[in-house]
């Protein structure tokens, strides 16, 4: 496989790829997205394009990679034990940075569609299938901190537990960034509140809930 980092693109023109094919699975899906229109949008020709780029998949798993690592880098979320310390306050702060970095950039909510695109390779050897994973590793070890600091309730199975918050904020992560147009400043801030209350009164021990 042709590898993106060693074979050295001029760094505007990768920037640029990268945001049109972000684009391009945004919003026409995977199975839709065209790599004839990339490569136009681009302006490079097809034996340039294919110097760097295998095909759809390898392209797909590049601009996951990517631009996953730079949403990271930007959203800075800290380790399990740090984030459990401060457990809701944390979480609301990741929630608002999120909100405030899709408004800001587009291309991370393009890149977080890319996510919920059906048909859309998430197998353990993708990109996205490793970001999931990792994901799913660091709530693991946030939920089992936040349970040993008192945050989270001890109740349940941990991996039910997992499996249960990982799905509702998947859930919340597609609905939001469908309807993101529809959504203006205030209307996206009670939102998150709106999202962050459900998600305590979910995982919170029953002393912990507001009333």
């Amino acid at each position: 496989m042709n590898d993106f980092a060693t074979r050295r693109m001029n760094p505007e023109r990768r920037r640029r790829l990268l945001e049109t094919a972000a684009r391009e699975f945004a919003e026409s899906g995977y199975e839709g997205a065209s790599l004839n229109r990339i490569i136009r949008e681009c302006r490079m020709s097809k034996s340039s394009f294919y110097y760097y780029v295998e095909s759809k998949r390898h392209l797909f798993d590049l601009v996951v990679r990517e631009l996953t690592r730079e949403l990271l880098d930007r959203l800075s979320v800290p380790d399990p034990k740090e984030f459990a310390a401060d457990f809701w306050p944390n979480t609301a702060r990741v929630f608002e940075r999120l909100t405030v970095l899709a408004r800001e950039q587009p291309l991370f909510a393009d890149v977080g569609r890319m996510f919920h695109l059906p048909g859309a390779p998430t197998d353990p050897g993708s990109a996205a299938g490793s970001a999931l994973a990792a994901a799913r590793s660091w709530l693991d070890r946030a939920l089992a901190e936040g349970v040993a600091a008192g945050a989270v309730r001890g109740d349940l199975p941990p991996s039910l537990l997992r499996d249960v918050t990982f799905a509702v904020l998947a859930t919340f992560d597609e609905w939001t960034l469908r309807h993101q147009e529809d959504l203006d400043g205030e209307v996206m801030r009670a939102l998150v509140r709106g999202e962050l209350a459900a998600l305590r009164r979910l995982l919170a021990p029953d002393t912990e809930v507001p009333s």
